[in-house]
């Protein structure tokens, strides 16, 4: 973990209330922490750092990670074929992150990517702030993105049939900056950053994956500054009670505060002056995007991810 951080993140356990969180390092490079731990000095909660990953989900329980399909090796490849398909031109693959980040303005100050994988929105996101932080729950995802991040290239074993894979090669472009990235294990519900501390702020494909949808994003509204910010959701609303309870879906039901469509209600949360995201964001008009999933090279998942942007 970049040392950067140390002046940026607090301890997710305390939350709504905010402590710096001090570091005990044992071993670091060029500002880089290897190893050590981050503790809290109110809840005393410790948090690990290691092979320079900082684990600052509060939820997590030891042993979750290998019970987790995201913590898998098939799993991660896919989901880097999905991100950075474009980058060695594979004919099956979307332009689904090139549209997203094309609907980011640059802007200075600090962006975060909320669930952002294996990183690809990140790195889009290097070229357009000061820095970018991309976070998700899988370790293994957050292990490949910083992977990238200091080796600049990644191979990968796609399956093609059965037993059977084909190797390739991510090579990132000079226009991603690894010194203005940094990827970090937490979790989109209880978010280990300063309140008013960012400036652009993404969250794709999933906000039907947590536990509570509005929650998130009052998440993203606590961290995330009250003037000069800008917000991207994309989501296909795939509501399931094994993400989240019907009760705590925003969309997807005839009755009830959140009937309708999810992302009509998302963009009315956000706009709403008194709401539990003011200071009210104003809303451009929505759209959606074509987001693939690649199983081997006989089996692909096509899903519409409808986005709605908002500034303020």
């Amino acid at each position: 973990m970049k040392k950067r951080l140390l002046e940026l993140i607090i301890c997710p356990q305390c939350l709504p209330q905010e402590y710096a969180l001090t570091a005990d390092i044992d071993q670091e490079h060029d500002g880089d922490i290897e190893t050590g731990t981050l503790q809290c000095p109110h809840c005393a909660a410790r948090f690990p750092i290691s092979e320079g990953i900082a684990l600052l989900d509060p939820y997590s329980t030891a042993g979750q990670h290998q019970t987790n399909k995201y913590e898998t090796d098939e799993v991660v490849s896919s989901y880097l074929w999905s991100q950075y398909g474009e980058l060695f031109d594979d004919e099956n693959v979307s332009q689904a992150y090139s549209t997203w980040a094309g609907l980011i303005r640059p802007q200075g100050g600090i962006a975060l990517d909320a669930g952002g994988a294996v990183g690809r929105f990140t790195f889009e996101m290097s070229s357009r702030c000061d820095f970018a932080i991309g976070i998700d729950t899988s370790q293994a995802f957050i292990r490949a993105a910083r992977g990238l991040m200091r080796q600049r290239s990644l191979a990968v074993a796609l399956k093609d049939e059965g037993l059977l894979h084909n190797e390739v090669t991510i090579h990132l472009p000079d226009t991603w900056h690894s010194d203005k990235v940094e990827f970090v294990v937490a979790n989109a519900l209880a978010l280990p950053f300063r309140k008013k501390s960012i400036t652009s702020f993404s969250s794709l494909n999933l906000v039907d994956k947590v536990p509570s949808p509005l929650q998130h994003l009052r998440e993203m509204n606590r961290v995330t500054r009250d003037t000069h910010a800008q917000f991207l959701l994309s989501d296909p609303f795939s509501w399931s009670t094994e993400a989240a309870p019907v009760s705590e879906w925003l969309g997807g039901t005839a009755e009830g505060k959140y009937a309708g469509k999810g992302l009509a209600n998302v963009a009315a949360l956000l706009a709403d002056s008194r709401g539990d995201l003011a200071p009210a964001w104003r809303v451009e008009a929505p759209g959606s995007v074509w987001w693939k999933i690649r199983t081997h090279s006989n089996h692909f998942e096509l899903i519409r991810s409808c986005y709605v942007h908002a500034s303020r």
